[in-house]
């Protein structure tokens, strides 16, 4: 395994961190602070951590609903993060978007989309600008399996293969969509063949494999940044620890096959990675793993501290509230 051993730690803190966030997210959403829904990533860390090690500050994320990781390694604190869960002002989304809807302009992090598939022709469009300008940046775009079934996915692979755009498509095929087993929804399964039939070229990765992964990502958006290659779809291979949201009472897959799959767990298998090449000793261990304790401690303690959105303002952020926009003909919207 060629890995440095701060390479090595950082990605595994990371995945830690994902982690704990989440594992706190149902804590406070089983004390009732934290309501609405709430979709976790848990068991798909090394998915998230192996592409976003890749990404630049100003290349764009497009996630679904299930997208805290993805928002906390584009940039997002895990204060904001936290106080968006607890529904209060000094979240990213000002409390108003929950779980589902985590966005942060700045961060060039395009949610948290609720829809399933509406993130992909978001992707084609944000990609589409970009290449107008003339900016060297790539979009990325995250999304189940399950939205391979959606007619957003078949737009959007086509349009951003005929006008060579700048997107990663980032397939996590966790095999169910909600309860559905990916067998019982699609006639085909091999996913690559989908984007390949579009011109898009495609690849499978084990997403259970941070450095697979990572070296599966590298590849890709180095070809996708080339000027003129456009569009690449990388498919990951994962499965989710937990239920499709809070209120799934998962009556739809076996105990044995959850805890199969947890014998290959990311944070699991890489800890032993790391342990048998001597990167990790029990110590390192310890100490990674209460920084990230103290840091979503301390995440939490500050969301506990914030502010509801006032009365008065719940009304705002409907509407633009800056200067005219220009319209057609030097016009005015």
């Amino acid at each position: 395994m060629k890995i440095d051993k701060q390479r090595a730690h950082a990605l595994l803190y990371q995945m830690k961190l994902i982690r704990r966030l989440e594992e706190a997210c149902v804590e406070y959403y089983s004390a009732g602070m934290i309501r609405g829904f709430l979709h976790l990533y848990i068991g798909q860390e090394a998915v998230a951590v192996g592409i976003m090690e890749h990404v630049r500050e100003d290349d764009a994320v497009v996630a679904t609903y299930r997208e805290h990781a993805h928002a906390l390694l584009k940039g997002l604190s895990a204060p904001c993060i936290m106080s968006e869960m607890f529904g209060t002002v000094e979240g990213c989304s000002r409390g108003r978007g929950g779980s589902m809807h985590l966005f942060s302009a700045p961060h060039r992090f395009f949610g948290g989309n609720a829809i399933v598939g509406g993130g992909l022709p978001m992707a084609v469009g944000l990609a589409m600008a970009d290449k107008m300008q003339g900016r060297d940046r790539v979009t990325l775009c995250f999304f189940g399996e399950g939205a391979v079934a959606e007619g957003e996915f078949h737009e959007a692979m086509n349009l951003a293969e005929l006008w060579k755009l700048p997107v990663l498509f980032c397939c996590e095929n966790n095999s169910y969509a909600m309860g559905t087993h990916i067998e019982r929804s699609e006639s085909v399964t091999n996913l690559v063949k989908k984007a390949e039939s579009y011109g898009v070229p495609a690849a499978r990765v084990d997403g259970m494999d941070v450095l697979a992964v990572s070296a599966a990502a590298k590849s890709a958006i180095e070809r996708v940044r080339s000027e003129g290659w456009g569009p690449y779809f990388l498919e990951c291979q994962t499965y989710r620890f937990r239920a499709h949201s809070m209120f799934d009472p998962e009556l739809y897959r076996s105990k044995a096959e959850v805890d199969k799959w947890k014998q290959r767990g990311p944070i699991l298998t890489f800890v032993k990675k790391l342990t048998d090449a001597d990167l990790l000793n029990g110590d390192e261990f310890v100490e990674l793993a209460e920084r990230v304790r103290i840091e979503i401690a301390g995440a939490v303690a500050y969301a506990k501290t914030g502010a509801p959105e006032a009365v008065e303002d719940l009304r705002r952020h409907v509407y633009w509230e800056g200067p005219p926009l220009p319209g057609p003909a030097g016009g005015v919207q």
